[in-house]
């Protein structure tokens, strides 16, 4: 029998939202743990961060009671890490998981990277160890890397006619996954001015062993990576696989095609095939209320087509503002995405607006006192208002 999108639904609830145990018991603000949260987000994988306050948010709603104190500590002690990666996005990781995207992204950007960069006498490989080499030592702003990088084809190959005049040439300057990022100033979950570092300089020679050998080896970093994604995000399709690494669709079915023999398959309710592992985790229902954040991974490990498994089309067409790119931040409701919620203030006092859609159930007010509290602990907030109100708009 072919699966549901409530099947689907199930399935990935388990591995996004697993159960709380004795691998994350409670700490206080006073004796952060890097470990343990690097743990957590091992177990669920990469959160999509090019909003910093995300991966505090998305750990919170997954385990309630991590505080803003844990996670800044996981990221000082490097036992997290954020780079720009796979699609161009900007994801929070493990150092191991990092060390896969950033192959995968090298596979990912060496055809757009190569028609912009336009190298005639030297090739992308150089090119991405001269921008990690310039970050060794001391982090550099994507001004800086922008700027070496323009200096740097013109000394080596300067009959290259590189397009690096525009937001896309400019990225190139720190994008291609090589590089970790961290705030210049403030807190790690504020929009502040990044600064990147080699990230094979930071975390060590474990870290470049394993990086090195993804990158020698396409098939090995395309099969690493189905199997990443299968394991936190799965049961995935081919087209979900792709869309949240950035490879081809060629790519994903050849090593899917290697992996067949040890991977379950069924007909999905869009009459693709969904792949996942043998070992995964039974399906499981999430009760309640959850505050989601921006790109959450229900939403951006999914192929868009196939989103229905968490949300509604209709509600999606609401929850992605297709004018900008941007999505609201996600309310969680019985495992389903229901509407949408956002801070309200400056400082640290705020307050919570959430709005919710026609014909979905109105969340209680009760069921939002651990949702908040635990966005409180997660941010470092003083919460102190919620505001409950029906979509209205068209």
């Amino acid at each position: 029998m072919p699966l549901s999108w409530d099947d689907l639904a199930g399935a990935s609830l388990a591995r996004q939202f697993p159960e709380r145990t004795a691998q994350f018991p409670d700490d206080t603000a006073d004796s952060p743990s890097p470990e343990r949260v690097a743990t957590l987000l091992g177990a669920i994988g990469p959160i999509q961060a090019q909003n910093a306050r995300a991966p505090f948010i998305g750990l919170a709603a997954r385990i309630p009671g991590v505080t803003h104190a844990q996670i800044s500590a996981a990221y000082t002690a490097r036992s997290i890490v954020r780079g720009s990666n796979l699609r161009g996005t900007v994801h929070t990781s493990t150092p191991a998981d990092h060390a896969l995207l950033d192959a995968v992204t090298h596979l990912g950007q060496r055809a757009p990277q190569a028609r912009t960069l336009r190298l005639v006498e030297t090739d992308l490989a150089a090119v991405w160890a001269a921008q990690e080499a310039f970050a060794a030592q001391d982090p550099r702003t994507p001004a800086q890397l922008w700027e070496h990088l323009r200096d740097w084809i013109s000394e080596h190959d300067p009959t290259a006619s590189p397009r690096l005049n525009d937001a896309a040439g400019r990225y190139f300057g720190f994008g291609h996954g090589g590089l970790i990022r961290e705030p210049l100033t403030g807190s790690w979950s504020g929009q502040t001015a990044p600064g990147y570092r080699s990230a094979s300089a930071v975390l060590g020679t474990d870290y470049t062993a394993a990086r090195t050998g993804f990158r020698n080896d396409p098939d090995a970093t395309a099969d690493a990576l189905v199997r990443l994604h299968l394991a936190r995000f799965g049961p995935a399709s081919r087209h979900d696989v792709a869309w949240f690494s950035g490879l081809g669709l060629t790519a994903i079915d050849r090593a899917l095609a290697r992996a067949a023999g040890s991977l379950h398959q069924d007909i999905g309710p869009d009459e693709r095939i969904y792949w996942s592992l043998p070992d995964a985790p039974p399906p499981r229902s999430v009760d309640g209320v959850r505050l989601l954040p921006e790109f959450d991974a229900l939403l951006c490990s999914i192929d868009p087509r196939a989103r229905r498994r968490f949300v509604a089309p209709e509600h999606y067409d609401i929850l992605w503002r297709q004018e900008n790119g941007m999505l609201l931040a996600p309310l969680m409701v019985d495992g389903r995405l229901t509407g949408y919620w956002r801070l309200v203030g400056a400082g640290r006092k705020r307050s919570v607006e959430v709005t919710y859609f026609a014909r979905t159930r109105k969340p209680r007010r009760a069921e939002f006192d651990q949702p908040l509290a635990a966005l409180a602990a997660a941010m470092a907030l003083d919460i102190d208002g919620l505001a409950v109100a029906r979509h209205t708009g068209t």
